[in-house]
């Protein structure tokens, strides 16, 4: 009786820890390409790091453990008058846009993109005359908004602040109209309505100083739930259209499948990137994000992918559930000061692999035993294949890969809270395969990348159009060319999409 006893138990067990099978099926579908990810260069009450440039140098960069390569900093509208300069600061400017400046140039060094984003024009273009946005009794409770005779205005604030930034030997690469404009605020602030927002980019954006400015491109306001009414009343006008390059927003209140979903409709539609500037999944906590949370991160991400986005930027670069340890002595262990935090590793899944790639379509079931809280997500980038799997359950599985052409050799990237933050594995592969069987182990992150055959008649067909039929061409503002060269958007008639390169 003890021996059977025993032997239900092991079974038991076995069956708690190995759940089934999940299949995952990836097609030749294409999707969006990702530009890639990042975060905002500031910590604490969004202060910018100044010349502790030790967060960009542990994160940016293609030979960085992390690989981000998009940063942002704010555009301050304060006075250098106005506030209180540190000592290591020797100001060339009016505004204080030197805080951001030692960090910027590290990331354009490493390749990365850097972006400027207004809390707020300057106070003397608004209706309060602050650059505060009014939401507190000592502010009076003035919604502050964009003053009318003061549009004209904007776009040449921002080529100055683009001038500065050039000066100082950083290109940026693109300019965003307003950090969160429907949220009344009693920080730095401004709103606009998506008719006020309107106005301001069809009749004024022409001001933006492309030319001088190397092809800034210009970015939408930063609605903070991503709400689509932004982006979708931009679009919807040719003249505003042709403006606009990148539509944004932030994840508050919103997850990624909902408006940031609904609003990528239309940028497809007209070729514009989809860019998520802001979240932190669990912000302002009092303790060290535990495993689960962690994971809860990866599906925002992997969500933003299957929502069409094409560049994740997290808030914080330097915070107790950031990226960086700031050192905080009721955070530790496990907060050292400007040491790589597990999160980091989290994003670096996608940031060190996801990033260049274009997104292919994906399907999921679970074949035997349980049901599994489960994300995947498929790429393809040159001649690798890459599929991301999540599972948040306590169940490990076996995930079958049903591939839509033979791969020959791979790798596993395995997150676990139980391993290290970012094991390798060789996948063995005796020869080409389309279907293959890979570990899926309980509450963890994973990365399978595969290199793909290039004898299989599959990956020629991934080359081509998958439609047939005429096709129209637009630059990557979405303007349409009467001849295609240099990188370009290709068009099918069946409304697909995607980017090509033609030499001519």
């Amino acid at each position: 009786m003890k021996q059977l006893f025993t032997f239900i138990s092991a079974l038991v067990a076995a069956m708690s820890v190995h759940a089934g099978v999940i299949t995952v099926t990836v097609d030749s579908t294409r999707y969006q390409t990702i530009t890639g990810f990042g975060a905002a260069a500031c910590d604490g009450a969004m202060c910018p790091f100044g010349n502790d440039t030790q967060p960009v140098k542990l994160l940016y960069g293609p030979t960085s453990k992390i690989g981000l390569n998009i940063m942002r900093m704010e555009i301050s509208p304060n006075f250098i008058g106005d506030v209180v300069v540190p000592e290591w600061n020797n100001w060339d400017s009016p505004y204080d846009w030197k805080g951001s400046l030692p960090s910027a140039k590290i990331v354009k060094q490493r390749g990365g993109i850097v972006f400027g984003t207004p809390w707020s024009p300057p106070g003397e273009y608004k209706t309060n005359g602050s650059a505060q946005g009014g939401n507190s009794d000592s502010q009076g409770k003035i919604r502050a908004e964009l003053r009318q005779d003061c549009y004209e205005k904007f776009f040449p604030w921002l080529n100055t602040f683009l001038d500065y930034m050039k000066k100082n030997g950083v290109n940026v690469d693109a300019v965003s109209i307003q950090n969160e404009p429907d949220w009344w605020v009693d920080y730095s602030g401004c709103l606009y309505t998506p008719q006020q927002q309107l106005k301001l980019v069809k009749n004024y954006a022409h001001m933006l100083d492309r030319e001088k400015y190397n092809g800034v491109r210009l970015i939408s306001a930063e609605p903070l739930g991503f709400d689509p009414n932004y982006s979708n009343m931009l679009l919807r006008d040719e003249v505003a259209r042709d403006q606009i390059d990148i539509i944004a927003g932030h994840l508050y209140g919103h997850p990624p499948l909902g408006n940031m979903k609904s609003a990528s409709v239309l940028a497809s539609k007209y070729g514009k990137e989809v860019w998520m500037t802001e979240h932190s999944v669990t912000d302002n906590i009092d303790h060290l994000p535990n495993w689960h949370e962690q994971l809860i991160f990866a599906e925002e991400l992997n969500e933003c992918m299957l929502a069409g986005c094409t560049g994740y930027i997290y808030w914080y670069m330097r915070a107790h559930w950031a990226f960086v340890g700031t050192g905080e002595a009721k955070y530790n262990p496990g907060n050292t000061k400007n040491t790589l935090l597990p999160r980091a590793y989290v994003m670096s899944h996608f940031s060190k692999h996801v990033t260049g790639s274009t997104r292919l379509g994906t399907s999921a079931s679970v074949t035997t035993g349980t049901n599994s809280a489960f994300e995947t997500s498929a790429y393809i980038k040159g001649d690798s294949l890459i599929v991301m799997a999540i599972d948040t359950t306590k169940n490990a599985h076996d995930l079958k890969l049903k591939l839509p052409f033979k791969v020959k050799s791979g790798t596993h990237l395995l997150s676990t809270a139980n391993n290290s933050l970012l094991q390798e594995t060789a996948i063995e592969i005796n020869e080409p395969v389309g279907e293959l069987i890979v570990p899926l182990p309980a509450r963890s992150l994973n990365t399978y990348i595969f290199m793909i055959d290039q004898g299989s008649a599959a990956i020629r067909e991934m080359g081509q159009t998958d439609s047939k039929g005429p096709k129209t061409y637009y630059d990557l503002s979405g303007r349409r060319l009467t001849k295609p060269h240099g990188l370009c958007i290709e068009k099918s008639s069946d409304g697909s999409s995607r980017k090509v390169y033609i030499d001519n």
